[in-house]
């Protein structure tokens, strides 16, 4: 089941990557966008994909959770 464990690290790792691009994203969209309803609009769109990593993260996790129980 090591195989597990190694599947579930890199999905973590992935969602963990994305988790650090949205924020560096959203830094930089806080710099340099200036009106409020493109701001509004790009923080939707980056919650949603910040979900999407936070989801990946977990199942992730969750794999190699089984993993080692296995």
């Amino acid at each position: 089941m090591d195989f597990l464990i190694i599947l579930g690290t890199v999905v973590t790792l992935i969602g963990l990557g994305v988790l650090i691009w949205c924020i560096i994203m959203v830094a930089s969209a806080r710099r340099n966008i200036k009106d409020d309803v493109q701001m509004r609009e790009r923080l939707q769109k980056m919650a949603a994909i910040n979900m999407l990593a936070l989801f990946l993260s977990f199942i992730g996790l969750m794999i190699v959770v089984v993993g080692v129980i296995l």
